[in-house]
């Protein structure tokens, strides 16, 4: 299926020729604007890294446990903010990062998300996680974990594998091709969640969440694999533009109790690992 194209293995570490997936999708897919609602609560904050600078947007309180939270592949949008605010106010607190990953770029419709996901470093991606991490350790958080959705949840599993000092990470419907990472060799504690009606084969399936779960029983971290049933890719995303372009895409499951039972799984993870 062509949805089943989008998220190529090869995709996730050398692009192949751009498909012409906007025939399948654009014509549903409504464009979406960057919503305001959520960026008053952010401060911006500029983080270094090698021999460029990328902005990030922060909230939460200033001597919390950092989470570094990595977008979708259509960029720092409204619902990845949604996310990171969500994720500030559970349990005791935690301090959000948002590392802009595509330099400012968001993808409107499901061709330009595409296109800007090809064109992204993951080499380069997680040396920003990394410079992430580090930042949010030298601003106040003592420890740190890394938590992404759909591209970023396989960049997140990939940060278990290649940055050190990552202390946990949650990972949601997304995993690393072999060539960029091989979660067998994950050094911090993961846990991962997938829908089981996710239709992305070879990217967030059911097949390849228990293949997932195999290569973790061999890196002899701490790990959890949840499949939620019911629930097709991006199950999370709950605000109303994000059910809107879920539904454009083809995935009309509404399921608040898994969302809530995933959060809940989260905070203890983080929880776990971070205090």
């Amino acid at each position: 299926s062509s949805s089943s194209r989008i998220f190529s293995r090869n995709i996730l570490f050398k692009p192949p020729s751009f498909f012409t997936i906007s025939r399948a999708f654009a014509p549903s897919i409504p464009r979406f604007s960057v919503r305001s609602m959520a960026d008053s609560a952010f401060k911006k904050v500029q983080i270094q890294r090698d021999d460029t600078a990328f902005d990030a947007y922060v909230v939460g309180k200033e001597d919390a446990p950092g989470i570094v939270v990595l977008q979708e592949w259509w960029g720092v949008d409204f619902e990845i903010k949604n996310h990171a605010l969500k994720i500030s106010q559970l349990g005791p607190g935690f301090k959000a990062l948002i590392p802009d990953l595509y330099r400012g770029k968001v993808g409107l419709d499901v061709a330009e998300a595409q296109h800007l996901m090809d064109g992204l470093d993951w080499q380069g991606a997680v040396k920003d996680i990394c410079a992430s991490v580090d930042w949010l350790k030298a601003n106040g958080s003592k420890k740190v974990g890394v938590t992404g959705f759909c591209m970023g949840g396989a960049l997140s599993i990939a940060s278990s594998v290649l940055v050190p000092q990552v202390d946990a990470v949650a990972a949601f419907y997304g995993v690393p091709s072999p060539e960029l990472a091989d979660p067998a060799q994950a050094k911090a504690p993961v846990q991962a969640h997938f829908g089981e009606l996710d239709n992305f084969v070879g990217f967030s399936d059911v097949t390849t969440a228990k293949a997932l779960e195999e290569k973790l029983k061999e890196s002899k971290t701490p790990y959890e694999v949840h499949i939620y049933p019911g629930n097709a890719h991006a199950f999370m995303n709950r605000s109303s533009d994000g059910i809107k372009r879920r539904k454009g895409m083809g995935m009309a499951d509404e399921d608040e109790a898994a969302v809530r039972l995933a959060w809940s799984r989260f905070e203890s993870w983080m929880a776990r690992f971070l205090s």
